[in-house]
């Protein structure tokens, strides 16, 4: 998996101050995406443990809160076989922090039933996540007064909450 870019500081991309990955690799393609230039696979740096170490060193601090996925798309496949090993280590050393995901797929029509999305590691990478914002960027939707959404198709979800009872809870961000 590449990558193409690495927020140590991030205070857009979800609550608190955050460290995000942006990822390479993106089949949505929407119509005013931000960042066009992820959608080639190719694009960027290779994710290498040392990439890995030096993300992990970026969440040492207190005042992080957590990680943030972005893209390009992390729920490709592909991409997801590259994150889960990482999101693991995350996990594991910062139980105390949040991981969020921007996807461009829906949460209970794509990510949870068979669809292109899915492949034998969403559901751990699912397992995972606290908070996902889902849903494609729609041009005729977009709303810069929305917290970490671009439009307002995109709904951000608890995941874990969604997942233990078997329907979607919303987060309400003002």
């Amino acid at each position: 998996m590449n990558y193409a870019n690495i927020k140590k500081v991030d205070i857009a991309n979800g609550t608190g101050v955050r460290v995000s990955l942006f990822v390479s690799g993106c089949t949505h393609h929407c119509v005013g995406c931000f960042n066009r230039e992820t959608w080639d696979f190719k694009y960027g740096t290779e994710f290498t443990k040392q990439t890995e170490g030096e993300l992990l060193q970026a969440l040492k601090p207190t005042y992080i809160a957590g990680l943030s996925l972005l893209g390009g798309e992390p729920f490709e496949p592909e991409n997801q076989r590259a994150l889960l090993p990482f999101l693991k280590v995350v996990r594991g050393t910062y139980p105390e922090k949040n991981i969020w995901c921007y996807t461009g797929y829906l949460f209970e029509q794509e990510l949870l039933q068979n669809s292109r999305a899915r492949c034998e590691v969403t559901d751990e990478i699912l397992s995972l996540i606290d908070v996902l914002v889902d849903g494609e960027f729609v041009q005729e939707q977009k709303n810069i007064s929305l917290r970490f959404r671009g439009s307002s198709n995109q709904r951000i979800i608890d995941v874990q909450e969604s997942l233990k009872t078997g329907r979607n809870i919303y987060m309400m961000i003002s």
